[in-house]
């Protein structure tokens, strides 16, 4: 028999637990790693009984551990998102989807995105008031959807219309419902579930006109876009992804990398408005066509103002050892993100925006985790990032950003993601002469070579 060792933890009642974290989700995570150490148990609704970690080696281990030991939260998007997903995918099934989606998402194929993310930064950019402030957190859902609908959906014409008309209230209604329990009944539109799984119904329809539209497409082995590629691979076994996997393997992607990529970029406005001489510094990085400090700076803002707030596992084994504790089954163990980027030990300073310290220096994937870790790490992750980089090149080559001495912008829960409460407020400047576009004079020189 094994001997269960669990951190100590508050042993108020779920509700009051739960109304603390939610009535102060900054000062709870901190509050309690201040009393209790770097691990505690808590007793959460949706959750349950669950450890928190925020030991870089725990955390690493938690990441290593086998499926058979510890696998995906039982309580997760895939509730939203539908039984194709990752989220809901688990052991050997979540295997073989990601070795089908990882490829997409790396080396050429990532590169062929670049002018999309710049020319719909260009479209969005035009929109924007000169001399007043304003909240780009809409700008930047509206960049990063257009993105997503056509790189990942390849959408175009009636359908492009037709997502962005769904989508944004789609992803909004269930980032929220994510954390509520699922009714039993289904009450029609007079009920949240009822309108979700209404507007989940109408998503269903305009994506399998896509897939047909695709099927139907003689050149399908060009294309660029996810969806094309989705169609075209194969399992180990030779077997195609279904029409309703595929649907819920495009929501994933958007629910992943839509908001969560938006809400980056509106902190990154919000820290660099208040870091003047990091901005003056970036502005000269891109006239001068660099790019180091400007990925420094994305990681920075990512290990500072984290979206997410927690990853985790759910303990499948009899038992799941982590360093000091024994964590029986069927706990789920939760990573707190903010905890271990605030860690003094491993980013002395903190608290303070320093882009420097990933100046010539990777982080530790164990210890900066945006995007999760393990098996479970965003597959994603490499084209959020690259789209932070070009919306935020793009963004500093042709606007002025004026910079502020307001008092930072308090977290603001929009369900899944944490946004700044005033939406990432700019006030913007045309530039008069900004610096070239790396993608049109790449472009520029493909025609010089042309025949």
């Amino acid at each position: 028999m094994t001997t269960v060792t669990l951190p100590p933890g508050p042993s108020t009642p779920r509700f009051v637990q739960a109304a603390y974290t939610l009535t102060a989700p900054r000062r709870g995570m901190p509050g309690r790693r201040d009393r209790y150490g770097d691990a505690f148990t808590v007793n959460m609704p949706i959750f349950g009984r669950a450890v928190v970690i925020s030991d870089p080696a725990e955390i690493k281990q938690l990441f290593q551990a086998r499926p058979d030991a510890a696998d995906n939260l039982e309580r997760n998007l895939g509730r939203v998102l539908g039984p194709g997903s990752l989220f809901a995918l688990t052991g050997e099934e979540h295997r073989r989807r990601r070795k089908l989606l990882v490829p997409p998402f790396h080396g050429r194929r990532l590169a062929a995105y670049e002018a999309i993310f710049e020319a719909e930064t260009v479209r969005e950019l035009a929109s924007w008031p000169e001399g007043r402030a304003f909240a780009t957190l809409p700008s930047m859902m509206r960049i990063t959807l257009n993105v997503i609908l056509r790189a990942v959906f390849g959408a175009e014409g009636a359908e492009f219309a037709q997502l962005r008309e769904v989508l944004p209230a789609l992803i909004t209604l269930g980032s929220r419902l994510a954390v509520v329990p699922v009714p039993t009944v289904d009450w029609g539109r007079w009920s949240p579930w009822g309108r979700f799984w209404a507007m989940r119904r109408d998503y269903d329809a305009v994506v399998e006109r896509l897939i047909n539209k695709a099927e139907q497409d003689p050149k399908l082995d060009e294309r660029d876009d996810i969806l094309a590629m989705m169609l075209q691979s194969r399992y180990d076994d030779g077997s195609p992804m279904s029409h309703s996997e595929i649907a819920d393997e495009l929501l994933t992607l958007l629910a992943a990398g839509h908001e969560t990529t938006a809400t980056t970029l509106a902190w990154a406005i919000e820290r660099l408005r208040r870091h003047p001489t990091v901005l003056r510094d970036l502005v000269a990085e891109v006239d001068a066509g660099g790019k180091a400090l400007r990925e420094a700076a994305i990681v920075e803002v990512q290990r500072t103002r984290p979206v997410i707030d927690m990853v985790g596992r759910q303990v499948t084994g009899e038992s799941l050892r982590l360093g000091r504790w024994t964590i029986p089954k069927g706990y789920a163990v939760l990573v707190s993100i903010a905890l271990i980027h605030e860690d003094e030990s491993l980013f002395p300073n903190a608290r303070a925006f320093d882009p420097s310290r990933f100046l010539g220096a990777k982080p530790d994937l164990y210890q900066w985790i945006p995007f999760g870790g393990g098996t479970r790490r965003c597959v994603g992750a490499a084209f959020a990032n690259m789209e932070l980089d070009v919306v935020l090149r793009t963004l500093l080559r042709d606007v002025e950003l004026i910079p502020t001495d307001e008092r930072d912008e308090r977290w603001h829960s929009r369900g899944v993601a944490n946004a700044p409460a005033k939406g990432g407020q700019a006030i913007v400047r045309r530039r008069s002469s900004p610096s070239a576009s790396p993608v049109a004079a790449m472009n520029a020189e493909r025609s010089e070579v042309a025949p």
